[in-house]
């Protein structure tokens, strides 16, 4: 083992990514622990706030990133000073990716939906630094011979044809390949020969007057985030936590205390309002209709016992019962 270290980390000059790199995944998988404590009301940490200001954490890991790299460059490629520069711009860089999706969204969306996009860069970071420690190099550089290398005009046409295929893979909604496809050349071109994504530039602009390819595309695609969404969310929570999950939306004017909240309906006992529903007497199928002036009057054998005072209306109908001077026609005398 530590030949190989000395063979592959120390010779070629690559112990301080390799101290970046360490540093960047250990402070982000810190920061995560700590960060699910403080959401679970567990340990005896807590959010860092001076003067009611909430202080996130990207804000030390900006300062760290400034700090590490100006170090980085002022100090020599091996000794201790670059060392501990690498120590410290990794450590920065763990701390801002960790809240890389509230700088994109310019909003506190750590335990959200949005949040996982955090998850998802750091994630990516990680793999392709790794992959430079492995031994590849951008374009595809690391590939060409000797005698390429002696040529100005190889390189440069091995690197633009890398370049040309992340291009295409992006152009086709695959931004995941061409980051890869910049360390890794076939990576790049394969998300380059494949169908673009429904929705992309590539399938706007290619894909309008070709619907067997559109119908294609669109196909895969289901195929594919139905295969691999779920997995992958859960990756996601596992290494940075489930987000919460979003409020039920409220209508307009339902909101807590308006009073026109979802079932709450009138008060037992409250009764309807006056003038809210239909007088006594002029329900439906009760045998009673309205008469000619503001008041009902009552059909024979309407069987209902009650006897409703005239309105002012032309006067009492023959056969109605009323007499003149009768009083109220209640039943009083």
């Amino acid at each position: 083992m530590g030949h190989w270290v000395e063979r592959n980390i120390i010779e070629p000059g690559k112990l301080p990514l390799l101290l970046a790199l360490t540093a960047f995944v250990l402070t982000f998988a810190v920061t995560r622990a700590i960060t699910r404590l403080i959401r679970a009301g567990k340990g005896p940490f807590g959010n860092v706030r001076a003067g009611g200001l909430h202080i996130h954490h990207v804000v030390p890991g900006v300062v760290l990133v400034v700090i590490g790299g100006f170090a980085a460059v002022a100090s020599s490629r091996n000794g201790v000073g670059a060392a501990l520069a690498a120590v410290v711009f990794g450590t920065g860089a763990g701390l801002v990716l960790d809240e890389f999706a509230l700088i994109l969204h310019l909003g506190d969306v750590y335990w959200t939906e949005e949040g996982r996009k955090s998850v998802e860069i750091v994630v990516i970071t990680a793999a392709l630094v790794g992959l430079l420690l492995a031994g590849f190099s951008p374009f595809g550089v690391n590939d060409v011979t000797g005698d390429e290398l002696q040529s100005r005009g190889a390189v440069i046409a091995n690197v633009a044809a890398s370049f040309l295929f992340s291009l295409v893979a992006l152009g086709k909604g695959k931004a995941r390949t061409a980051i890869f496809g910049v360390i890794v050349p076939l990576v790049a071109l394969v998300g380059a020969v494949r169908l673009a994504r429904p929705g992309s530039p590539w399938a706007r602009r290619f894909y309008v007057n070709r619907p067997r390819a559109r119908a294609r595309a669109e196909l895969r695609a289901h195929r594919h985030d139905r295969r691999w969404s779920r997995p992958a969310r859960t990756l996601q929570d596992w290494i940075g936590g489930r987000p919460d999950r979003p409020e039920p939306a409220q209508l307009p004017g339902t909101e807590p205390g308006s009073g026109t909240e979802p079932g709450s309906g009138p008060e037992p006992g409250s009764g309807p309002e006056r003038g809210s529903g239909p007088e006594p007497g002029l329900v439906p199928g009760s045998g009673a209709e309205p008469g000619p002036g503001r008041g009902p009057k009552l059909s024979p054998g309407s069987g209902s016992g009650r006897k409703l005072s005239p309105g002012p209306g032309p006067g009492p109908e023959p056969g109605s019962g009323f007499k003149p001077g009768s009083g109220s026609g209640t039943g009083r005398r």
